[in-house]
Parts: C-alpha cells; structure tokens; sequence
C-alpha cells in the first residue's frame, strides 16, 4: 500500500516525460527489484523514470549481467533524483 508521500513522489517521477537513461520519451515508473523479498517493493524513492526498453533490459536483459542490471538502475534512479532536485 503507497501512502500519501509515496503518491506523490511517484507522480513527480512520472512528471519527467522522458527515460532518466536514454532520453526517450518515457513511460514507466521502475521499481529498484532487488534488496526486498519476493513480490516486495523498495521505497518509493529507490524508483527511476524509463521507457519500455531501457526498463526491460533492465529487468530481463540478455546482453547485461545480473549485476550490470542493477548498476545501470542504480544510476537511473541517480539520474532521476538529479532531475528532480
């Protein structure tokens, strides 16, 4: 359950438009998918702005390794912060 703040930040991510990544138009909120339990989210915050493709490669990429993965969301949700502080 997303609480009020919560809401918020996510509506502030989605604001940005485009991929926090590529530059692409964007469409999705991503959630940091590793640190919680399975069917888990991490805080609201731990998210980034992406299109459809930089989100999937992510998520289930087949050029990049488990841990590539997760360093290129980690500097997604850096480059989101950036844009929104």
């Amino acid at each position: 359950m997303s609480t009020a703040a919560d809401k918020r930040w996510f509506a502030a991510v989605a604001s940005l438009e485009t991929c926090s990544l590529c530059g692409r138009q964007g469409e999705q909120v991503a959630h940091r998918n590793y640190g919680k339990g399975m069917g888990m989210k991490t805080e609201a915050y731990m998210t980034a702005y992406l299109c459809r493709e930089c989100h999937a490669e992510i998520d289930s990429g087949k050029d990049l390794t488990r841990d590539e993965r997760r360093a290129l969301l980690d500097r997604a949700i850096i480059n989101t912060h950036k844009r929104l502080i």
